[in-house]
C-alpha cells in the first residue's frame, strides 16, 4: 500500500490536450478583458462626458435675466454675469454664486 502511494506521489502530472501555454491559452481572457473595458466605456464613461459637456455648454451660455436653479435649490433670476461667478437676484435681495453652482436654467 505504502509502495502504491509513493509511487502515485513520483508520476509526473497527466499532461492536458492542446496547448497549455502562450498566447493561444491567453486569447479568450483578454478577449473578454476587452469586451468588459468596453462596455464600461459606453455605459459609464462616455454619458457623464456627454453631460458634463452640456452642462459647461449651459454655463457658457448664461445671460443676464435667465431664470436659473443653483445646486443648493435656490431659484432666481441672474442680474449680473463675471467669467467665474454670477450674481442671483432672489425678490429684492442679490447673491453671489459661482457659475458651477448652476445645477439648471429654467425654461421660460
Amino acid at each position: 500500500m505504502l509502495n502504491t502511494i509513493s509511487y502515485l506521489l513520483m508520476m509526473p502530472p497527466a499532461q492536458q490536450g492542446g496547448d497549455s501555454g502562450g498566447l493561444s491559452g491567453m486569447m479568450p481572457t483578454l478577449i473578454m478583458f476587452a469586451a468588459i473595458i468596453l462596455v464600461f466605456y459606453l455605459l459609464m464613461i462616455r454619458p457623464q462626458k456627454k453631460r458634463q459637456k452640456e452642462h459647461q455648454n449651459m454655463l457658457n451660455a448664461l445671460q443676464m435675466g435667465d431664470k436659473i436653479i443653483t445646486t443648493t435649490g435656490m431659484h432666481g433670476t441672474i442680474d449680473q454675469v463675471n467669467e467665474r461667478t454670477i450674481v442671483i437676484k432672489v425678490d429684492s435681495v442679490k447673491f453671489t454664486f459661482e457659475k458651477t453652482a448652476v445645477a439648471s436654467k429654467v425654461l421660460q
